[in-house]
């Protein structure tokens, strides 16, 4: 038999801050108990639980995650009107949903608003309790906390007989994907991610974009150029110059804290350190109070790296993504410096095809498309005709093969131009379908505005001063727009932001 936290029973809610707060009391438990035994372990304890002379027994160490759980006999729902407009906080129908959840101190405000959703919309009770899933060692120690390395190799190698490790197999994203199928008498699922999937990916967040999860806000920009990044720490630290910003804080790597002027430093940002190399993605972030400020990453060249940041982002529950970058303009009427507004994708990516099928569309979200539009206008103060000519709505493509312009076109009955051509693609780069996909895929708005670098198709190829001339002139204008679509999102509230689009027959509750 394992050794356990002391056990708390399951209770019963209809308040849903009582709720949160006996899932904080679980969790911390439990992570009590791992901890404590992790560092006997390391201190070379003898966990055995054999008598004396006996042959030794390893003794197994668990802790596991708190669940919430609710019932219900009936399709109805009895939310008031505005709450009937939300696209989640509801079940699809009569049963028994659960999920586990992990982290409280991050989710606290996120699971209270799906606790209180649930209990408008179905007037049910919350049950709480602690599940049967392990919680990994390795999930229990925060940012700062390397206790594991302190051991031999030997002792290390004992942990799997010790310690519940990672188990994949209660990570895989098939709520997500719509293959998820129950067994016989399992509950059906309240969230898109189990909790061992949410911890597996905020400690990837970590690792790739040299920044804690806690600092990630709400909107999200992704680019795939290094000359945006260093525009955004511009714009961030200039505006922790400015006394009556609404941003209170910009992070850099490695937990780098500027507070705005005026503000008190939290004993936290001491802990910063600037990293002696750049992470893989490295993510910068104008952090408001309520977390709604902006997240950037660097997300580099390519739909693998695309694919990766946002699998693992998704977790966080944003309110948006955005894409702003760089793409190949395919039509003789464009001009370097032009805008490109996504309204639909052709996926040559091909990094989600066994998750979300190529016959499934991508649609163009209209709130997003609406802001985008509105920001060029705002910043470039141009309109109608003005506006149309350096602005084009259209269709991206997005491929795996950076030099596709290089593949043979004689003699092959299908090259990367024609399909383009057939498809009506205005641009071209090898992230934003990928973005969107998994946007679609995880129920995170999304949308795209490119700039046009070059045109490949029509020999015009950036030369050195060219492209100087170029990021100089469009780099600030183009990160501002995306900056000013999200103060437009922002304001016109994000309960329009979560499109019925995005939601399948049988949904999960939790946003």
């Amino acid at each position: 038999m394992p050794q356990l936290p002391h056990f708390i029973a399951p209770s019963r809610h209809t308040d849903p801050h009582a709720a949160l707060a006996q899932v904080q009391r679980i969790y911390a438990a439990s992570l009590a108990h791992l901890r404590n035994s992790m560092q006997r372990f390391v201190a070379g304890e003898n966990l055995s639980s054999a008598a004396p002379g006996a042959r030794p027994q390893v003794k197994r160490i668990r802790a596991c995650y708190p669940f919430v759980r609710v019932h219900t006999d009936t399709v109805a729902r009895l939310g008031a009107s505005d709450l009937a407009r939300l696209s989640y906080g509801f079940v699809a129908g009569p049963g028994r949903y659960e999920t586990t959840l992990t982290r409280p101190d991050l989710f606290g405000h996120y699971y209270l608003e799906q606790f209180q959703l649930l209990v408008q919309n179905h007037g049910v009770e919350l049950e709480v309790g602690t599940s049967t899933q392990p919680i990994p060692v390795h999930f229990a120690f925060t940012e700062h906390d390397h206790v594991e390395g302190e051991m031999d190799t030997q002792r290390r190698a004992l942990m799997r007989d010790v310690f519940d490790l990672p188990d994949l197999s209660a990570m895989d994203d098939g709520i997500a994907n719509g293959t998820f199928e129950p067994r016989a008498g399992e509950s059906l699922p309240l969230a898109l991610f189990t909790a061992p999937r949410v911890d597996y990916s905020l400690h990837r967040l970590r690792h790739y974009t040299g920044t804690v999860p806690e600092w990630f806000q709400n909107f999200v920009l992704f680019t795939n150029y290094q000359f945006y990044i260093d525009e955004f720490v511009r714009l961030g630290r200039e505006a922790m110059c400015d006394p009556d910003s609404d941003y209170i804080a910009f992070v850099e790597p490695g937990n780098v804290v500027t507070r705005r002027v005026g503000s008190n430093a939290f004993a936290q940002d001491a802990r910063g350190v600037a990293p002696p190399r750049l992470p893989q993605m490295p993510a910068y972030h104008l952090v408001r109070a309520d977390r709604s400020g902006i997240s950037m990453v660097n997300i580099g060249v390519g739909p693998a790296n695309a694919k990766n940041i946002t699998d693992h982002i998704a977790v966080l529950r944003p309110y948006a993504w955005i894409m702003l970058g760089h793409c190949a303009g395919l039509r003789t009427t464009q001009q370097l410096g032009d805008y490109v507004l996504a309204h639909g994708y052709v996926r040559e990516d091909h990094v989600l095809d066994e998750e979300l099928p190529l016959w499934v569309p991508i649609p163009a979200l209209a709130e997003i498309q609406v802001a985008l539009e509105a920001a060029v206008a705002d910043i470039t103060q141009l309109k109608g005709a003005a506006l149309k000519s350096i602005l084009r709505t259209g269709t991206v493509a997005s491929t795996d093969n950076r030099n596709w312009e290089l593949l043979p076109t004689a003699n092959v009955r299908s090259t990367p131009q024609r399909r383009f051509s057939q498809s009506r693609a205005v641009a071209l780069d090898m992230e934003s379908a990928t973005i969107a996909a998994n946007g679609f895929r995880f129920r995170v708005p999304y949308g795209t505005l490119l700039c046009v670098s070059d045109k490949p198709l029509h020999g015009e190829i950036k030369l050195p001063g060219m492209a100087n001339q170029f990021y100089r002139e469009r780099v600030d204008q183009h990160l501002r727009i995306g900056m000013r679509a999200v103060e437009l999102l922002r304001k016109q509230g994000i309960e329009q932001l979560h499109s019925r689009k995005l939601r399948s027959f049988a949904e999960v509750a939790f946003q």
